[in-house]
């Protein structure tokens, strides 16, 4: 039986989905004029550029896709070269997002429309990403990838957990939990 080598990304995505919820829905909140909590605007640049890329999306470019392109998957022109670029339209629109928040929390009064373009393009962007990968790019990998390499990726997949904080994953559910709470009262 061949090892799963992608269900730890799936499990990834649904905290990252939960995340984008709350950037969506606070979005509209703000610009009807119901939210003005900039700071959930920072925190979520913050789980973006840490759980989601510099976690998730670095497990995805250093492990999984680069075993995709060792074994017969083109390197450009090819789902890989897709995912990457979109990894990269993201982080533009998470800086986007930061600079907005912190100008509004430095006094701008005009930050509105500036944060819910980024805001919204992000949220686009993460939630057809994050479907392409769980319905196309991994069940993809999952048939091509061969057994042998498998153990491997499941230990760089692990080693890449080792290298963050013991608590750092349960942080940030910890934070998505309590902006959640926050959100439903």
């Amino acid at each position: 039986m061949k090892a799963d080598v992608t269900t730890v990304m799936v499990e990834e995505h649904k905290l990252i989905l939960r995340m984008i919820d709350l950037v969506e829905k606070n979005t509209r909140l703000l610009e009807q004029g119901r939210f003005d909590d900039w700071r959930f605007y920072l925190d979520a640049v913050d789980f973006i550029r840490n759980y989601a890329d510099r976690f998730h999306h670095a497990k995805e470019e250093a492990t999984l896709f680069t075993a995709l392109v060792a074994n017969g998957m083109p390197e450009q022109n090819s789902p890989v070269a897709a995912m990457l670029m979109e990894h990269d339209q993201g982080r533009a629109f998470v800086r986007g997002m930061e600079a907005a928040a912190q100008k509004a929390l430095d006094g701008a009064t005009d930050q509105v429309a500036v944060l819910a373009e980024n805001a919204y393009g992000y949220v686009e962007l993460l939630r057809r990403h994050i479907e392409k990968e769980d319905t196309i790019l991994y069940p993809l990998a999952e048939r091509v990838l061969p057994a042998e390499v498998r153990p491997a990726m499941l230990e760089a997949y692990h080693r890449a957990e080792a290298e963050v904080a013991e608590d750092f994953s349960e942080r940030y559910r910890r934070m998505v939990e309590d902006y959640e709470v926050r959100s439903a009262a």
